[in-house]
């Protein structure tokens, strides 16, 4: 059994529902539980089953997350990619190439909070080379 799933589960930002319209910018396994969508500000409980990752891609705001169980990863294009375990919190600037999620053999969540959303448009870009990914440890 993969690390974390119970503390992933049963977070007390909630599980939420499957990922189905974002499937195809993912690897795996994904989760949402939308937690607000007021005052122009957006947070997300994401959660990843193990070796779930998104695709490369940036947002014109900046992202914030924050671990809220489990264990993964966060890079930005040009930089090492970022071990995330409960509790850290990582910012990602506007218009900055990252990629996020799960480590291999660990479930994840993380909040992905984003203020001005009446702003924010997100481009997604190809995958995360997976021999780079299964190399992280």
């Amino acid at each position: 059994m993969a690390k974390f799933e119970e503390e992933v589960k049963n977070s007390p930002f909630g599980f939420g529902e499957s990922n189905d319209a974002f499937v195809k910018y993912f690897t795996g396994k994904s989760w949402l539980n939308p937690l607000a969508n007021k005052a122009n500000v957006n947070i997300v409980n994401v959660s990843f089953s193990p070796g779930c990752i998104n695709h490369w891609h940036e947002h014109t705001v900046p992202q914030t997350l924050v671990c809220v169980a489990g264990e993964g990863w966060v890079q930005e294009e040009g930089k090492r990619a970022h071990k995330m375990t409960a509790g850290d919190v990582y910012v990602v600037s506007p218009n900055t190439k990252h990629w996020h999620g799960a480590a291999k053999d660990a479930w994840f969540a993380h909040l992905s909070m984003m203020a001005d959303t009446d702003k924010a448009k997100t481009t997604w870009y190809e995958p995360v080379d997976p021999e780079y990914y299964d190399s992280l440890k």
